[in-house]
């Protein structure tokens, strides 16, 4: 477990054997601490984690790392600089931690942290499904080795450090998801984390506004297939071109997966089975396996073979890998209702690209009934903006019986379905949630289907929660 010890050698390259208290794991929210835990205030942009010192000694916290002056009554052992630490000193919690900078010292001690622990890592990284992804691969390595998995999506300088000190010896493996927003960023996170094996889902046009093209977006994901090692494992999607050409960018050992023949392990006859999941075969050197598994629309055969590929380059039998995918999260963000009158309602609101877009109106064109499409804004698309609206409207034009827009850059949807000879009197453009929760509650039937997608920042949810649901 790491110890008081540990951190302070992270940060003063002291060792201590006296300070002996256990840490259990690190938090930057006062509300998500946990007894003997470490808290880690840091200053906001409109909170300031040092106003929650109390607070995180309350609910347990043993040490909290600080970088501002606080109240006197708060015991403190100064760490800045090249002061030395008075072996006699009292240790005994709460105390407080001066550093220089507190999400500096977080990463040091991650990184400090990390080196001592003998696990392999395991790096996910694309511009969708990273978080699917890893929740599947860690269903399928936990058949067999203890495995710890990020939560949530603690993919950036500061979740991946917090996910780090969450490890024990214990651990065998660590699945942990590695976000893009600028150059170097994922660089930065494989120095801390030192992964084993790199998968890469796919490069889109997600956070496009900020990283300028594809291809710079390629350039940042590919930072985590240069950290690996020569033994280590680059996984590939080969059905993805900027992906396919990371292979010229590692020195690891390189593993494609896809719906290609000339993949090491890829997949046909893939079936959508609506909410009961997807069958498909899969194909590794001269094996061939029928798979159903619980994941929702066909582009998770994707997923599945991520997770199957991470499984046979860690040793797993098929038998393991199989019983790891069929475990597995249905969808992870996807959330499937009934309304009162007996709509299915598919709320996929946790965010939006092109390319998730596209694969959640074809988990739409695999149910039953009315189709009814309710897309928002995507945001953050740059110079794909226009593009990638009009690709999405005109999907939405072969699949859908009904298209709602929500926002104003989804008026692009409306008029490239126009385009796409979509009637008129099928389309309805809303800016605002409550005429489309209105039209919803006006309109629906028991033999309707509805998605629900957009950027987070429309807060779609909220459809969903206000509308009454079926318990």
């Amino acid at each position: 477990m790491l110890t008081l010890a540990d951190v302070l050698e992270a940060i003063s390259a002291q060792r201590l054997a006296q300070a002996a208290t256990v840490i259990t794991e690190a938090a930057v929210d006062s509300r998500q601490v946990i007894a003997d835990s470490l808290f880690v205030a840091m200053p906001g942009e409109h909170v300031d984690g040092h106003d929650f010192i109390d607070a995180a000694f309350k609910r347990g916290a043993s040490f909290a790392l600080i970088q501002k002056d606080v109240d006197a009554s708060f015991r403190t052992l100064d760490l800045r600089g090249d002061l030395q630490v008075d072996s006699s000193f009292d240790f005994t919690p709460p105390l407080c931690l001066r550093v220089d900078n507190t999400l500096v010292a977080l990463q040091q001690i991650a990184r400090f942290w990390r080196r001592k622990l003998d696990l392999r890592v395991i790096g996910v990284t694309g511009s969708v499904g990273k978080s699917t992804t890893k929740e599947m691969i860690a269903e399928v390595l936990g058949v067999k080795y203890r495995t710890l998995k990020s939560p949530g999506n603690l993919n950036n300088e500061i979740g991946l450090p917090l996910s780090i000190l969450k490890l024990d010896h214990s651990y065998e493996r660590a699945v942990l998801e590695m976000g893009f927003y600028v150059p170097g960023e994922i660089a930065f996170l494989c120095e801390i984390a030192q992964p084993y094996i790199g998968v890469v889902t796919n490069v889109g046009t997600v956070h496009a506004e900020r990283a300028g093209s594809q291809e710079a977006i390629a350039r940042g994901k590919s930072e985590l297939v240069q950290a690996l090692p020569a033994e280590g494992f680059a996984i590939l999607n080969f059905d993805d071109p900027f992906v396919q050409q990371m292979e010229e960018k590692t020195k690891a050992q390189v593993f494609f997966y896809g719906l290609s023949s000339e993949s090491h392990l890829w997949a046909d006859e893939v079936e959508g089975l609506g909410l009961d999941g997807i069958r498909f075969r899969m194909h590794y050197k001269k094996e061939v396996m029928h798979v159903h598994v619980p994941m929702i629309g066909r582009h998770s055969v994707h997923t599945a073979l991520r997770a199957a590929a991470v499984g046979l380059v860690e040793g797993l039998s098929w038998t393991e890998i199989i019983e790891g995918l069929k475990h597995g999260h249905s969808q992870l963000r996807l959330v499937a209702v009934r309304s009162s009158v007996g709509a299915l309602i598919l709320d996929d609101t946790y965010n939006a690209s092109p390319e998730s877009m596209l694969a959640a109106l074809n988990l739409l064109d695999e149910m039953a009934g009315r189709k009814i499409a309710v897309l928002g804004d995507m945001l953050e698309l740059g110079q794909y903006e226009k593009q990638g609206h009009e690709m999405v409207g005109m999907r939405s034009a072969q699949i859908a019986d009904v298209l709602i827009t929500l926002g104003t850059r989804a008026h692009i949807y409306a008029e490239s379905a126009r385009r796409a000879n979509f009637k008129s009197n099928r389309i309805f453009e809303f800016e605002a949630i409550e005429p489309v929760i209105a039209w919803l509650e006006k309109n629906l039937t028991k033999d309707d289907a509805v998605l629900l997608k957009g950027s987070r920042g429309l807060r779609m949810d909220r459809i969903t929660s206000v509308m009454e649901i079926t318990k």
